[in-house]
């Protein structure tokens, strides 16, 4: 590898061709601040805050832009370059929302950090014109406030060129220009996929899920009702963080605890529901290949996914799975066998779901969502509500002791719980379809071909003299080039699973924010990830087929995989959408 010499605040480092001047900086252990940087996916040196003083230059630059050359001599902290980013800032506020307080991000905001960092004052500031935005309320999911916006434009970036979406972007110009959609429409009018990923990357509280804390605390208060919640497999291994545990850090048995201590009634695992997806999922699977069903057979676990395809894709509605997600499922199940089981009305069952998603609170509202009549879900937080209601109560979750899920709802398998991970839903159904189709026990139940980030995975396997192609995407811009390839007859495949988020649900739109200096030096959905298959690998029953509780639901109720009562309450439909996007 090629390298340069270029010497930073008086210190002298060989670093890569090629690199730019924010990137040599790191490797001298030094942090330029940024705040419209994200790597590879909006790197266009906009927000200035990021400028360094280069020895020779006639004015400042951008670092994150900004290429290294040989005998460089650069100067992040210069008075100079502190001065310009101070004044940025200045600026930034003067045309900004500064209710710090009732501010969802107060005290996790990139913009509030580095106007302390800089010592920007209220008595500092700029005073003049400031433009006034109504909050647009349109979308299940999500609020946006551009009176908090900073034009950072990651929101957008992340939507175009990593979601494949684009319904936000710039409109006007000058201090008129603000983050919006085409012909000023609220975004619940657009093909918006409800995936959270421009709330995840926003530095400031412009973007954020709606809030329905409120109405799960007003349920528990209520006497008349038998208030079930469920965990995502996802959401334990980044709750911890919120409560300043290193990413990745496995918290299921004190997040079990708060929910319990926050009064639930039983506190049950989406981990459950998911092996019974896999039930559902692989034998569909099985009687697609053996009999001629529409192939490939595309999951559908992701809300956000199913969406996108009914806007982008309506012609291969067909194609997906008509199994309920894990969410739904398990709302289904809860308020019709385990409703029947312990004598409950399920008028009277309010079933809460925490999610890594943002998707999952549009899912409720779905059509041919009502197994038993009424909504399967009633209410779906994300893992940041949850933390804020772990902090409202004054539990001390760092102090809590490891309790564990209650039965039955509360048993799974480690199939279940790597449904988080992308490929985690393929390597589940592998376990599960290899040994139905063999009638023999895997000698190895690590798919190892459909792990990891990358965003398209495939993969091939014989079984039974039968080669099964399988492809894995996450991210749905992946999913487009997969789904284009198989459109055009370029790659034959019969199983897929997509993912709408970047490496899955672990990188859910609604797991807790990570400042972009985190983000673009750790991979965030690997570190996460690894806590799931970890959990995974040490679980003594690791196929969704062998959970003696999903066995007892059959057997007692639902009769076998597939079956008529099983299609009634566990499969849903589908609808084609139109586009409008900018």
């Amino acid at each position: 590898m090629e390298t340069v010499n270029v010497k930073i605040n008086g210190i002298s480092i060989d670093v890569p061709k090629g690199s730019t001047i924010l990137e040599a900086a790191r490797l001298a252990h030094i942090e330029i601040p940024t705040l419209c940087f994200l790597k590879e996916i909006n790197e266009i040196g906009a927000c200035r805050i990021c400028v360094v003083e280069v020895k020779g230059a006639r004015s400042l630059v951008a670092s994150c832009v900004y290429p290294v050359s040989d005998g460089m001599e650069v100067y992040t902290n210069s008075p100079k370059v502190l001065a310009s980013r101070k004044q940025t800032l200045q600026l930034i506020l003067s045309d900004h929302d500064r209710k710090c307080l009732s501010c969802v991000r107060n005290g996790d905001c990139e913009l509030q950090k580095l106007c302390k960092d800089l010592n920007v004052d209220d008595e500092t500031l700029y005073e003049g014109e400031q433009n006034q935005y109504e909050l647009d309320y349109s979308s299940a999911h999500m609020v946006r406030d551009n009176n908090k916006c900073i034009l950072c434009r990651r929101c957008s970036a992340v939507c175009e060129h990593v979601q494949d979406v684009g319904v936000i972007g710039a409109n006007e110009r000058g201090f008129k220009t603000n983050i919006s959609c085409a012909f000023e429409m609220g975004l619940g009018e657009t093909s918006c996929v409800s995936c959270g990923q421009c709330i995840a990357v926003c530095p400031t509280g412009a973007l954020f899920e709606k809030d329905f804390t409120d109405e799960v605390f007003e349920a528990l208060s209520d006497p008349d009702k038998y208030v079930i919640v469920q965990t995502a497999p996802a959401v334990r291994a980044a709750l911890g963080e919120a409560f300043g545990l290193p990413i990745g850090t496995n918290v299921q048995g004190k997040m079990v605890a708060a929910l319990r201590r926050l009064g639930f009634d039983k506190v049950f695992d989406t981990d459950f529901a998911a092996d019974l997806t896999i039930m559902e999922e692989a034998t569909e699977f099985l009687d697609r290949v053996q009999n001629g069903g529409t192939l490939p057979l595309i999951t559908s676990c992701s809300p956000g996914w199913i969406k996108y395809c009914e806007h982008y894709y309506p012609d291969m509605l067909d194609n997906l799975s008509s199994c309920k997600s894990p969410q739904q499922m398990f709302g289904a199940i809860t308020k019709t066998y385990y409703a029947q089981k312990m004598g409950l009305n399920p008028e009277n069952i309010f079933m809460v779901s925490v999610m890594p998603c943002t998707a999952k609170k549009f899912e409720i509202g779905r059509d041919d969502q009502n197994a038993a009549g009424v909504p399967d879900v009633d209410i779906s937080i994300t893992t940041r509500e949850l933390a804020r209601m772990i902090d409202r109560v004054g539990l001390n979750f760092l102090a809590l002791p490891d309790e564990d899920f209650d039965d039955p709802l509360g048993r799974s398998t480690g199939a279940g719980v790597i449904f988080g991970a992308t490929g985690g839903v393929m390597e589940a159904a592998l376990r599960t379809a290899v040994e139905v189709l063999t009638n023999e026990e895997l000698p190895k139940l690590d798919f190892k071909e459909v792990r990891g980030t990358e965003g398209i995975k495939t993969a091939s396997y014989n079984v039974a003299g039968m080669d099964i192609n399988v492809a894995v995407a996450s991210g749905l811009k992946n999913a487009r080039t997969l789904l284009d390839e198989v459109k055009s007859g370029k790659a034959n495949y019969h199983f897929i699973e997509i993912m709408g988020c970047p490496g899955g649900c672990v990188n859910g739109g609604g797991q807790p924010q990570q400042p972009a200096s985190v983000i673009n030096t750790v991979d965030v959905r690997a570190v996460r990830a690894k806590a799931l298959y970890d959990i995974d690998a040490s679980m003594p029953i690791r196929k969704s087929h062998e959970n003696p509780a999903v066995k007892q639901l059959y057997d007692d109720f639902l009769e076998k995989p597939g079956s008529h009562k099983a299609h009634e309450l566990l499969h849903t439909t589908y609808v084609k959408r139109s586009i409008n996007s900018l």
